[in-house]
């Protein structure tokens, strides 16, 4: 589906006293659904607002962000949540797992809040992790928690994941096998994947990279013949 996500002059302005801030610094590019997703930019460039505001976290200052043809700057609050919990996957650099959970109990939570019920094992299984089902965050590697989070996210079957720098805190062979994991999901459940990142490499094996600084974009590059995963180096 062309224009499946679609961000029209979106500006983000937080404001302390007569300074103004553009955290975001209209926006306006377009992804596709079932694209992988790069965005770059350094430290301050507005990479973090962008995921907020697509993931419904936050309302843009001005502007239009359209998701599969519904503009969510329009969502109330519990129109936004819904969104927030059928159509968004997060995951995050530090995997945001509940420390008194195991592995399954951190899936199965989504369980409790009256959505489809889900079997945290199967949806282990999909991140060969089933396994460890019953295992707390303690007892697993940074790699298995960064998987189980992984699991989490998709356990809803949401249209788009979103990744705030999900390698950062990994060495380059696990975090080689998570953007492997996202990699698969997003061609073979034609997921549009989404990922944060000041890592370039990453570029080249995406479908579409967008350059952030200072909260604008300053480009967008179609790569026409993405390198598999295999093929860069970690």
């Amino acid at each position: 589906m062309s224009n499946f996500i679609e961000f029209q002059n979106v500006t983000k302005e937080y404001r302390s006293g007569d300074h103004v801030l553009k955290a975001a610094n209209n926006l306006n590019f377009s992804i596709d659904k079932g694209e992988f997703v790069v965005i770059l930019g350094p430290s301050g460039s507005g990479k973090s607002t962008l995921l907020n505001l697509l993931g419904g976290l936050d309302y843009a200052t001005s502007g239009r962000i359209y998701v599969n043809g519904e503009n969510i700057e329009d969502f109330k609050e519990k129109e936004m949540t819904q969104y927030r919990a059928k159509s968004v996957g997060f995951i995050f650099q530090f995997y945001n797992l509940i420390p008194n959970l195991t592995a399954r109990e951190n899936i199965e939570v989504i369980n409790d809040l009256g959505y489809s019920k889900v079997d945290g094992r199967d949806i282990l299984a999909k991140v060969r992790l089933r396994d460890h089902a019953e295992h707390f965050p303690s007892e697993l590697s940074g790699g298995e928690q960064q998987r189980v989070s992984i699991a989490r996210a998709i356990s809803k079957a949401p249209d788009i994941l979103l990744c705030d720098e999900p390698t950062g805190a990994l060495d380059s062979a696990t975090g080689y096998h998570v953007i492997k994991l996202l990699h698969d999901i997003c061609e073979n459940e034609n997921k549009t994947v989404i990922i944060v990142t000041h890592n370039e490499e990453f570029a080249l094996i995406s479908d579409k990279v967008i350059k952030l600084k200072d909260g604008k974009v300053v480009d967008v590059i179609l790569n026409e013949s993405p390198k598999s995963v295999d093929e860069i180096e970690w």
